[in-house]
C-alpha cells in the first residue's frame, strides 16, 4: 500500500505589490469582477496552469516577476466592457489557438494583465 500523498488543490490567493492598494482594489473590483483586497472571492471550477518562464522571457514585461491570466467566461464580452470603460485591450490575433483565446490589459499601475478564454 503506497503512501497517501499532500498535494495543492487549486490557488489560494494572489498577493502583488502596489502602490496604492486602497485605490487599485475598487478598480479591479469594478473593472474584472474580482472581491480584489481580503475579501474571498470564489472561483468558478476549470482549468488553471502554473508555469514558469525563463529570467529573460518576453512573454510579459520583464519588469513584472509575474503576469496574472484570468480565466473568463466570455472574452468578447468582457473586451467590449472593458474598451467601454476606456481600457486598452491588446489582441493580437496569433495569440489565439490551441489553448484558447487571450486578451492583455494593464491595471492603472501598468501591470500586465492576461485574460484566458479556454477552449470549450
Amino acid at each position: 500500500m503506497g503512501i497517501a500523498i499532500a498535494r495543492v488543490t487549486g490557488i489560494g490567493r494572489v498577493f502583488f505589490r502596489s502602490d496604492n492598494p486602497v485605490a487599485l482594489t475598487p478598480w479591479y473590483r469594478t473593472q474584472l469582477g474580482i472581491a480584489a483586497g481580503h475579501s474571498p472571492w470564489a472561483e468558478a471550477a476549470g482549468p488553471t496552469v502554473f508555469a514558469p518562464f525563463t529570467a529573460d522571457s518576453d512573454y510579459f514585461p520583464v519588469s513584472q516577476q509575474t503576469m496574472p491570466n484570468l480565466r473568463v467566461d466570455d472574452l468578447a464580452g468582457m473586451i467590449v466592457s472593458l474598451t467601454a470603460a476606456g481600457i486598452s485591450v491588446e489582441t493580437p490575433p496569433e495569440w489565439d489557438g490551441a489553448y484558447g483565446k487571450f486578451a492583455r490589459i494593464s491595471d492603472p499601475e501598468g501591470k500586465a494583465i492576461e485574460l484566458w478564454q479556454p477552449p470549450t
